[in-house]
């Protein structure tokens, strides 16, 4: 953790959302976008498909979406700090 860089449990929305992403994170962000892209894609698409596939969309765009948010505000934990419960 740099100078600049605070405590975790420290940090609000906005500044959890400005530091830097975990490598695992970003790699699950990218995968949550592309959940969320195929669910758009059953649900928006121009030819009727049975209802199991536009539910199953939704489902796929509710998934990618938390999926993005969660990983999106997750940050790189200080290593000096650890906590004991």
């Amino acid at each position: 953790m740099n100078k600049t860089q605070k405590n975790p449990d420290d940090m609000n929305l906005l500044e959890r959302l400005c530091e830097p992403t975990p490598k695992f994170f970003k790699k699950l962000r990218a995968i949550g976008l592309i959940l969320a892209a195929a669910g758009g894609v059953l649900v928006a698409a121009p030819i009727a498909l049975p209802v199991a596939l536009v539910t199953a969309g939704g489902y796929l765009i509710t998934a990618g979406a938390v999926a993005t948010a969660v990983s999106q505000a997750a940050v790189e934990d200080c290593g000096d700090k650890k906590k004991e419960y």
